[in-house]
């Protein structure tokens, strides 16, 4: 013990010494083999390490300061650990055996949260050594990206790899340089937008990849960004912040900017990525559905499964109501949005006594019981409620508490516009329809969000009492929630333009992330807040997107044969529809009941662990989604913008569209159709054990019975397919346009469950 703490001191006073030095403590992995054979070892009078320090010492002479040799590791793993400055770092490339070098860090309490919470361990599984070795390289179409941010240096990542066909484009504040061997691509697409909006104003935004919104850097640290230790924003949420596959590659490809994404951009962007030579597609954006065929990022998703791509977008952020979701298209992974179990908690006390729970990302001390105000007055103009620029008055509420109503502008926006006139503080409340959404912001002022019961409770206090007070404290970073618990504002389904497949197909975490952040970009993104943060915390389908589309890089690096559709099924399959407790998982968007349907997650929360490793996978071929298409009735020409003009669909077909191989079922039924039964066909994959047998389980919707036959298969070997046909049947009494009901159908063996989520809609 004695040892240890002597072991933890040292590396105090080293890490403390280092920023003195401008040097840092790495550790220093090495091939055995290679480095006693080197010419670094041939003198036999010294050690292999003390040849290699050497060595590093006398082609650094211009240095002030030699290398200094902390640790040698022979046993459990074989290096060293050393202090080097940048410079003395390169000379390590030098060197024959040298296999990366990871610079040394004081453990924390905490990983990276949210890959903490979806159950990846250092070491384990997917985030095993082996696993993380093999190059993956992520596209990312977004606003751009903060190079020089510790998510993206390339300390000990080796040579990229030579299959990469990317560029590193120059232009303002941005040179071919500013790419490493991590962020290996980055290029920018602005001439459709720039015909919308004219010349990028460069005052604002950078006529480069360089990312000025934050929103890029944010999505590319949470999809590939290195594991950074210590990472927070104002002390919360401290912990590792780490993308999914910290190892893997990015490019980054900038096709969004102030006043939004041009279609143009966004076709050329995947056009270029998928001929770069990139593995996975990240994309957080999109607009409304539209037919396949009309929806540019549908029509370049499918060109990029083709070539083996994976696409991952995000459904949108305009939930609770339903058929929202926009990147429907069924070779797309459409990603909705939940919380963990991290929360950042205030409490909120009336001067009557009564006290609610909030969440804000505040940081400082707890208000005093200060004076409660709503608008202006009794006949103060109605967006005086809302706290928009220039409606409130500094008389009114200077020391004060604002309630202010959500809607219109900025919830920060309205913070900004009470500390301009004076307030104290803020009081954000929701309506009935936000429900009890609780968004954490970083306020420029002390501010909380409320969910809509308390809301309703203080306007009415506001309203009865003669002089209405209030405090807000501020908890700081709690953990142990229920969670995953359903985003409100997460898009939802049923799909507006394919109602024959469940859309969305998964939930991630997407509220209060933290990831990277450009340094001069500000948390709250007001012009007036001064404050520079290196990681930020945000929410939405943004960052639930590529939340997946890292994990689907971890399920690619473990089976490098797998199609894209065969990792698409393999994460819908293994997801969860259960919270930590047991319990199913909450929809905080539902009015009539407090649980979510597949219609808000789809087949439920990514399991990347279970998805490394489904058993059974429901594989799709490039064949049979476009005939898919026919069986939706698209003309020959519309089919060709996808197939690129070399298919055509049979004459006389019997295809439906439920009979696209698809990990999950989506039945449609009218109104009147009682007795009505529909049949689907699909066939399975045994990627589990080589022998084995699975039975199938069924759990029915509510007015509607489902059979399976066969109800037993078996096989032989991996790679064996069977076929199964499932027959639905509505008996109920006529239902409501427009209502559904939910089931399931599993697959059970030894080892395996595979679950595929039923949702019945009723037109």
């Amino acid at each position: 013990m004695i040892f240890r703490t002597l072991l933890f001191l040292l590396a105090f006073m080293v890490t403390n010494s280092v920023a003195v030095m401008d040097k840092k403590t790495y550790i220093i992995h090495m091939d055995k083999t290679k480095i006693k054979a080197s010419i670094h070892s041939q003198d036999n009078t010294k050690p292999w390490f003390k040849s290699v320090v050497d060595f590093i010492s006398e082609a650094s002479l211009e240095e002030d300061i030699a290398p200094q040799l902390l640790y040698v590791y022979e046993t459990s793993m074989f290096g060293f650990a050393a202090q080097l400055s940048n410079k003395q770092l390169e000379y390590l490339n030098q060197i024959d055996g040298f296999l990366s070098a990871i610079p040394d860090e004081l453990l924390n309490l905490h990983t990276t949260y949210s890959s903490h919470f979806l159950g990846l361990q250092n070491g384990k599984g997917l985030w095993s050594a082996s696993n993380l070795a093999s190059d993956v390289i992520i596209g990312v179409l977004d606003t751009g990206i903060w190079p020089e941010h510790i998510s993206f240096q390339d300390t000990g990542l080796s040579k990229v790899p030579s299959r990469w066909k990317g560029a590193c484009e120059a232009g303002t504040n941005f040179s071919s340089s500013s790419c490493n061997k991590k962020l290996v691509g980055a290029r920018v697409f602005l001439q459709g937008y720039e015909k919308f909006a004219g010349r990028i104003n460069e005052t604002l935004d950078y006529r480069s990849a360089r990312d000025a919104q934050g929103h890029g850097t944010h999505t590319a640290s949470t999809a590939a960004g290195n594991m950074v230790s210590n990472a927070s924003l104002f002390g919360l949420a401290r912990g590792s912040a780490s993308g999914m596959r910290y190892t893997s590659r990015i490019a980054a490809y900038k096709v969004c900017w102030r006043l939004g994404c041009a279609n143009s951009d966004i076709l050329a962007a995947i056009d270029q990525a998928v001929a770069d030579g990139v593995d996975v597609l990240s994309l957080s954006l999109g607009g409304i559905a539209k037919p396949y065929y009309n929806d540019s990022i549908a029509i370049a998703s499918f060109g990029a499964t083709q070539k083996g791509v994976f696409v991952s977008c995000s459904a949108g952020n305009s939930g609770p109501s339903s058929s929202t979701a926009g990147n429907v298209a069924p070779w797309i992974m459409t990603v909705a949005a939940s919380y963990t179990d991290r929360s950042f908690p205030t409490k909120v006390k009336l001067g009557n006594g009564k006290v609610f729970k909030g969440s804000s990302l505040y940081k400082g001390k707890q208000t005093n019981l200060l004076p409660l105000v709503y608008g202006n007055s009794s006949k103060a103009q109605r967006t005086a409620q809302y706290c928009t620029k220039g409606s409130l008055d500094p008389k009114f509420v200077k020391g004060k508490i604002v309630a202010c109503e959500r809607g219109i502008n900025s919830r920060t926006g309205k913070g900004e516009e009470v500390k301009m006139a004076g307030g104290a503080g803020m009081i954000l409340l929701n309506s009935e329809n936000q429900g009890e959404e609780l968004f954490a912001d970083p306020h420029v002022l002390p501010a909380t969000s409320l969910g809509s019961s308390a809301s309703k409770t203080i306007r009415s206090y506001i309203h009865s009492a003669k002089a209405p007070t209030v405090s807000i404290s501020f908890l700081g970073t709690t953990y142990g929630d229920p969670a995953p618990v359903m985003a409100a504002f997460s898009s939802r389904g049923p799909s507006a333009v394919g109602p024959d497949v469940i859309k969305p197909d998964v939930t991630a975490p997407g509220v209060n992330i933290l990831a990277a952040w450009p340094p001069t970009t500000s948390p709250s993104m007001l012009k007036s807040d001064k404050r520079s943060v290196l990681f930020n915390i945000v929410s939405g389908t943004s960052m639930s997107c590529p939340h997946v589309s890292g994990i689907a890089t971890l399920i690619k690096s473990v089976h490098k044969d797998w199609s894209p559709a065969a990792i698409k099924s393999a994460l819908m399959t293994t997801a969860s529809t259960s919270n930590n407790k047991g319990a199913p998982i909450a929809d905080n968007g539902s009015n009539n009941s407090a649980f979510a349907d597949p219609f808000a997650f789809g087949s439920g929360h990514v399991n990347p662990e279970r998805a490394s490793d489904p058993g059974l996978v429901y594989d799709i071929t490039t064949k049979d989604y476009l005939n898919y298409l026919c069986s939706l009735k698209y003309t020959s020409s519309q089919i060709a913008i996808l197939s690129k003009g070399n298919f055509k669909c049979a004459k006389k077909s019997a295809l439906h569209a439920g009979d696209l191989n698809y990990p999950s079922f989506a039945v449609l039924f009218g109104t009147s159709a009682r007795n009505a039964s529909v049949a689907y066909k699909r066939v399975v994959t045994n990627v589990g054990k080589p022998s084995s047998s699975y039975a199938v389980k069924v759990e029915e919707p509510k007015g509607v019975s489902v059979s399976v036959e066969p109800r037993n298969i078996s096989f032989r070997k991996i790679g064996d397919k069977l076929s199964y046909k499932v027959t639905f049947v509505s008996y109920g009494r006529t239902a409501i346009a427009g209502s559904s009901s939910f089931g399931s159908l599993t697959w059970v063996s030894d080892k395996y469950t595979v679950r595929s989520p039923i949702a019945v809609t009723w037109q």
